[in-house]
């Protein structure tokens, strides 16, 4: 028995909402609607100019682990943040929603650590403006061996792989988590970032993952494909585990050349931010109690489905309850 049946490697972002009117994203130069990355000159004068934030733990494999953790599963997160009053308030946030933070938050850090400041205007749109600062620059130095072989399932986020460290660090993890048994995966997390390294991508889904999430657009860029089937052949090839989500069409799931298509039910959305988070938490419930690839799915696409029913990327309904009512536990 594993100590942690999941643990994850992540940007360890603060995420700070603030409600405000469209006045203030004027005034501030804040373009409505979309993330954009920012300084930390802007981060700076961003912050400082919010009123009443509330503050929450996030990013993007934190959320997937906070969803498996509410699920029941024994989870840790690596993630790099700062000595500061944000680094201090995320670590303890994270153990507060019940997920092992295994990095103490660095008393020399170079950069602050990493916030997305989130405005809320009374029509419900999210603008968000993010500094990565310090979870950016996560090393082999941050991963612990140990805790990845004792861990049944390693998750990685795609986004850490823009720096030669970072991928080293995915390396690190993966290669100890599989000597000793378990499984390595990944989520793809961005299109344009499959771009800026799709060989180094390639070679890690072919070599080092066991299980690859991405959704049409990645799995397409991944392979200079022409559409999408032609992807998810060159995909199985390269991998057992293939996971393929659409955005509303049916989930499309790939597992040792055999193929499941899970359908999903239309929601309309109340804020769409987390779906694919926590699809990926449902999923890796299923996958790490050993059910079928089309149970598993389906616990993606209800979780997924809850947490674009209400405000927030994580969960706020019993998943649990649900799936015993859907007849999958």
């Amino acid at each position: 028995m594993k100590t942690y049946q999941i643990a994850g490697i992540g940007n360890a972002i603060v995420d700070v909402i603030a409600t405000v009117d469209d006045h203030f994203l004027d005034h501030m130069g804040i373009h409505k609607g979309i993330m954009q990355l920012v300084e930390r000159d802007r981060a700076e004068t961003l912050y400082g100019a919010m009123k009443d934030r509330a503050q929450a733990s996030g990013g993007s494999v934190a959320n997937t682990l906070a969803g498996v953790g509410a699920l029941g599963l024994k989870a840790a997160f690596v993630g790099r943040v700062r000595d500061d009053a944000l680094g201090r308030f995320y670590a303890a946030d994270s153990e507060r929603v019940g997920t092992h933070f295994a990095n103490l938050p660095v008393a020399d850090g170079e950069l602050p650590t990493s916030r997305s400041m989130i405005f809320v205007t009374p029509d419900g749109e999210r603008s968000m403006n993010t500094y990565l600062g310090i979870s950016a620059e996560i090393s082999p130095d941050d991963v612990d061996a140990a805790l990845m072989a004792d861990s049944a399932i390693v998750f990685l986020e795609g986004y850490l792989f823009d720096k030669d460290k970072g991928k080293a660090a995915f390396l690190k993890a993966a290669r100890a988590c599989r000597d000793a048994g378990g499984l390595a995966g990944i989520a793809l997390s961005d299109p344009f970032c499959v771009d800026r390294h799709r060989d180094d991508f390639r070679a890690l889904v072919a070599q080092d993952m066991d299980y690859v999430i991405g959704n049409e657009q990645e799995w397409v860029s991944l392979y200079q494909a022409n559409d999408l089937d032609d992807a998810l052949v060159q995909a199985a090839a390269a991998c057992d585990l293939v996971v393929c989500t659409r955005s509303g069409d049916p989930v499309r799931i790939i597992r040792n050349g055999e193929e499941t298509e899970i359908p999903v039910k239309m929601v309309t959305p109340v804020d769409a931010t987390g779906a694919g988070d926590q699809f990926a938490a449902g999923f890796l419930f299923g996958l790490a109690n050993g059910a079928d690839m089309a149970t598993a799915g389906r616990m993606g696409c209800i979780a997924a489905a809850e947490v674009i029913s209400h405000i927030g990327a994580r969960p706020k309904s019993d998943l649990l309850a649900i799936f015993r009512a859907e007849g999958l536990i």
